[in-house]
């Protein structure tokens, strides 16, 4: 059994990574929570234990509308009442246990994800660890011959009568025991940031009675606790925007078309120069090679693409043969993006760029950089303001 619950507990603990192909945006420090939970706590073996106060500690996060994890720490006492020869229900046994969880956020998995929803429905499991202190016992007793006792307490006669005298416990030093947990959480939403839930967790875990359980080695137990979760800042989850790649693909073959024309016309120019004949008469003759030229990158990418690499080529030329000063301008989707985000990657896109035509051969001194952020749609289409333009 306990086998059982430590593997459904792993794989639901670490199947989050799958979850990370939803398409939702977050800074690392959003939808962080805390929250507290008291309640009730009781073993089952041989029945259902007496009740024993309960309390937790948690601090997770959501890492998107349907996944998160946290860690929590619990206690704080246990009693075994249901046992043959034992009682514990006088003195409740100190314990303290540390809970990792992997969260499924079942509503939102199937309804997706919804600010204003009031109720939403959990499951979580997880390793866990308890620590108390290790316990061990022996039966006195008197009687006829023909008794066999039993590692837990059980007796068994052959025949005759018997006395238990006494059950006799000894208590050693701290023990940490391992184990694993399953639940299910049901949430209130009062507003984004806070939330009133009901918590019931099932665990398997060695005993803290040592010999005096009949289930030491397995033992289960069943927590439920009321509490309350606080979202620091509120759950935020922004939708990724879906990328066109037709169209996108549509653009690239349309500039992929111009730039082979554009080598075409340079290496016709080359083979005109190469083929012209010399005349005595000195004929000066300005070429205008000054041209501007655009970059495009991929969504929230600032590396350059092999379209890109052509083009920088291409650009490196025109702007070695003039004496024209290019400026190098990164842009943004500002559809997409914070701005403060959007300016920075705007900055690495336009220094990629300067950089690209610097090894290519262009004077920094006819190069200047900037960087204009998040615009707003420059070419009929946001995709295509993810771009670099020199002119």
């Amino acid at each position: 059994m306990k086998c059982k619950i430590l593997a459904l507990s792993v794989l639901l603990a670490g199947s989050f990574v799958a979850s990370m192909a939803q398409t939702t945006i977050q800074k690392g420090s959003d939808n962080i929570f805390v929250g507290v939970g008291v309640g009730a706590m009781s073993i089952i073996n041989d029945g259902v234990n007496t009740p024993t106060f309960n309390m937790n500690i948690s601090v997770g996060k959501y890492l998107t509308p349907s996944w998160g994890v946290r860690a929590q720490i619990g206690g704080a006492w246990q009693t075994l009442s249901k046992v043959q020869y034992t009682n514990y229900t006088g003195s409740n046994k100190l314990f303290g246990e540390i809970n990792l969880d992997g969260m499924l956020n079942v509503t939102n998995l199937i309804g997706g994800f919804n600010p204003k929803r009031v109720v939403d429905f959990s499951i979580f499991a997880g390793p866990t660890m308890n620590v108390a202190s290790a316990v061990s016992g022996s039966i006195e007793l008197t009687g006829s011959s023909n008794i066999n006792v039993g590692t837990a307490g059980n007796v068994s006669t052959t025949g005759g009568n018997i006395t238990i005298k006494d059950y006799n416990f000894t208590t050693h030093g701290v023990k940490a025991r391992a184990g694993a947990t399953v639940g299910f959480d049901l949430g209130f939403n009062c507003n984004r940031k806070v939330a009133i839930n009901l918590e019931g967790r099932y665990g398997v875990t060695p005993s803290i009675f040592g010999q005096a359980s009949d289930c030491r080695k397995a033992e289960s137990t069943f927590r439920l606790t009321a509490g309350v979760i606080y979202t620091f800042g509120g759950k935020k989850f922004d939708k990724c925007p879906v990328v066109d790649t037709d169209a996108l693909n549509a653009e690239i073959n349309k500039y992929r078309s111009q730039l082979s024309k554009a080598q075409s016309d340079l290496a016709d120019c080359k083979n005109a120069l190469a083929n012209q004949k010399p005349v005595v008469k000195e004929v000066v003759k300005e070429i205008n090679a000054e041209s501007a030229f655009i970059v495009f990158f991929d969504l929230g990418r600032a590396q350059l693409n092999d379209y890109g690499k052509a083009t920088i080529k291409v650009a490196a030329k025109a702007i070695k043969a003039g004496d024209k000063k290019y400026k190098v301008s990164g842009f943004c989707d500002k559809a997409t993006g914070t701005p403060s985000y959007n300016q920075k990657l705007s900055e690495k896109r336009a220094q990629v760029v300067y950089d690209a035509l610097l090894e290519a051969g262009v004077s920094a001194d006819k190069l200047e950089k900037v960087a204009n952020g998040g615009t707003e749609n420059m070419f009929g289409s946001n995709k295509l303001n993810r771009a670099v333009i020199v002119e």
